[in-house]
């Protein structure tokens, strides 16, 4: 033990079960999907993102991480929210080309789900509320005492981050079509009510999850109940600061998307400057013509 931390490992079969399974759908549908040449192949960047999000799942899920987050550190347990909301959820989403979920959107029912639940306000309410009610001290409590329970909860927040990423990234561009300013509100926006909860774990004084057993080592060498609660929020606030470099590409792309359009504009004005200058001549040409015509039987 290293500072009295357990490095115990548990068998978390419930977020075992589930990493598993998002690998065999992922196998199967790109195989499936690609057979016949209908697609092309998965591009390697798409497989390393997803990959990575799948390892990084491991790490918070299935090792001693998990057990030191749910039973003695809440900020390693903060580790894990962010580890899953801000790294593994758009990795995921990333790693997904159209192709693969379009089949989805084939099914009525199916698309009709799809449609309603990542429309941006819809996805960004599920999550916030998901995170923040998981974090109530009286339901956060029991689902510590409870390992499945607490699987469940970091599993559902991972997603519902899912959906909260989508309106940005998501795959399937038919269920996003925000432009780059409304996409700029709503990351600064969505972000607002999990930011406030970071703030209150760092400045409120007052330790809400008390379950937690710091081990002795650490509490001799001055890291505090309240201390432990003011890092995990310190490491919540991470998630805000994301939100801020995901609006600067957007902003940066609404900026070449309205130079582009003024270019268009003028491409288009020029067009019909000189168009309008063309018919001008033709017409004066016409002109110099008929002249011509009625001077030529005067001078006969």
């Amino acid at each position: 033990m290293l500072n009295g931390l357990d490095f115990s490992w548990q068998l978390n079969l419930i977020s075992l079960f589930v990493l598993a399974l998002i690998c065999l759908l992922f196998i199967l549908g790109t195989r499936l999907a690609g057979r016949g040449g209908a697609h092309p192949p998965l591009n390697k960047w798409r497989l390393a993102a997803f990959i990575t999000a799948i390892a990084l799942g491991v790490l918070v899920l299935l090792t001693p991480f998990d057990t030191i987050a749910r039973t003695q550190l809440f900020a390693a347990h903060m580790v894990q929210a962010v580890v899953l909301t801000t790294l593994c959820a758009p990795l995921l989403l990333a790693a997904c080309p159209d192709w693969l979920l379009q089949p989805i959107l084939e099914q009525p029912v199916s698309r009709a789900v799809a449609q309603a639940l990542t429309r941006p306000l819809v996805a960004s309410i599920l999550f916030n509320f998901t995170f923040l009610a998981w974090h109530v001290p009286a339901i956060f409590n029991v689902a510590q005492r409870n390992n499945a329970l607490y699987q469940i909860e970091m599993l559902s927040i991972l997603f519902m981050a899912l959906l909260n990423w989508w309106p940005l990234i998501g795959p399937l561009r038919e269920l996003r079509n925000l432009s780059y300013p409304v996409q700029m509100l709503y990351a600064f926006l969505d972000g607002q009510p999990v930011d406030i909860f970071a703030f209150l774990l760092v400045f409120t004084g007052t330790v809400f999850y008390k379950q937690y057993v710091i081990p002795q080592q650490l509490l001799q060498n001055g890291y505090s109940a309240l201390a432990d609660q003011a890092v995990g929020g310190a490491f919540l606030l991470i998630p805000g600061l994301v939100d801020l470099v995901v609006m600067s590409p957007l902003f940066f792309r609404w900026l070449a998307k309205i130079e582009q359009q003024a270019k268009i504009a003028d491409q288009r004005r020029q067009e019909e400057q000189e168009e309008e200058e063309a018919e001008a001549a033709r017409l004066e040409a016409e002109d110099v013509q008929e002249d011509a015509q009625m001077e030529a039987p005067q001078q006969g």
